[in-house]
């Protein structure tokens, strides 16, 4: 009979590893194994603010946040619907980002800049025209910009309010300077460095994004009827109502979402920190075989 320690040790390990395999994918092992342990030059250092954050379990609810301020853009929206088939094979579409996520933090230089060529590769080939006639292109610098500001402002806001160790000021400056080397790789041009410049940013955008159909259609399908089995509804309805008090009170409005603050302040965010405390204490194993990895 297997011990599992006093803390569960093998309830632990077992749902670690769920985790690990629904976000990485089978490969997800030998990915890391890759990842971690081939020798050279990285873009990102040891004591880069962007390892910290994007090694967070914060990024869980981060990461449904910005997929859902990115659907406010009508064209970002229209090339996900048409071309990225979220609906069709979603756990292989998180899979994907989450390994590309973690090529560019960790991986080599080399590694870095070939997964970045791959994605500009595919961006080329995604063009057509949105449901009102307006033709849109993935590989639009502009277009790209936006993605690239949801994605960091939501990644940033998710840490600051439940990551096990909030940076300081000049770390996040440093968080989103660090996130601009991989943007720039993808073809964004000028992404901001700092805190500030990415609140600038993204008010930028203000005019341009609106909650079509089809972004409303998607925020029901991750909120409402996520590909989750039935015992993982509870957790992910925490992880749900937390991404969505992540928004902006504008971008929540917009698809039609429901904000309370009281009940955000006393209810949603406690259950959101115990929501990526539980996630860290499952995933302790597999970032411990990681350091192994590598040492």
């Amino acid at each position: 009979m297997r011990r599992t320690g006093a803390d569960g040790g093998g309830v632990r390990e077992r749902l670690g590893s769920a985790l690990f395999t629904r976000v990485a994918g089978p490969d997800g092992p030998e990915n890391r194994a890759r990842i971690h342990g081939t020798p050279g030059p990285r873009w990102f250092g040891p004591d880069r603010p962007i390892r910290t954050v994007h090694g967070d379990a914060s990024m869980f609810i981060g990461g449904l946040s910005a997929l859902l301020l990115q659907s406010l853009h009508p064209l970002a929206m229209a090339a996900v619907s048409a071309h990225s088939g979220f609906r069709g094979d979603p756990w292989g579409r998180l899979q994907r980002t989450s390994t590309f996520l973690a090529v560019t933090t960790y991986g080599t230089a080399e590694s870095a800049q070939e997964a970045c060529d791959r994605v500009r590769a595919v961006h080329e080939r995604v063009r057509g025209t949105t449901s009102e006639g307006t033709p849109y292109h993935a590989a639009d610098p502009h277009l790209l910009g936006w993605v690239h500001v949801a994605e960091v402002y939501s990644f940033l806001r998710a840490h600051r309010r439940y990551g096990a160790r909030p940076l300081s000021g000049a770390d996040y400056d440093g968080y989103v300077a660090d996130a601009a080397r991989v943007a720039a790789a993808l073809g964004v041009l000028d992404p901001p460095v700092d805190r500030a410049g990415l609140a600038e940013r993204l008010n930028a955008y203000r005019s341009e994004v609106r909650a079509t159909p089809e972004a409303r259609d998607a925020a029901r399908f991750l909120l409402l009827n996520p590909p989750v089995p039935l015992v993982a509804r509870l957790p992910y309805g925490v992880l749900a109502a937390n991404a969505v008090s992540l928004l902006p009170a504008w971008a929540a409005a917009e698809l039609r979402l429901p904000r309370l603050p009281l009940v955000d302040s006393v209810c949603v965010r406690p259950l959101g920190c115990a929501f990526t405390s539980a996630v860290r204490w499952a995933m302790a194993p597999q970032r411990a075989r990681t350091v192994q990895a590598v040492a």
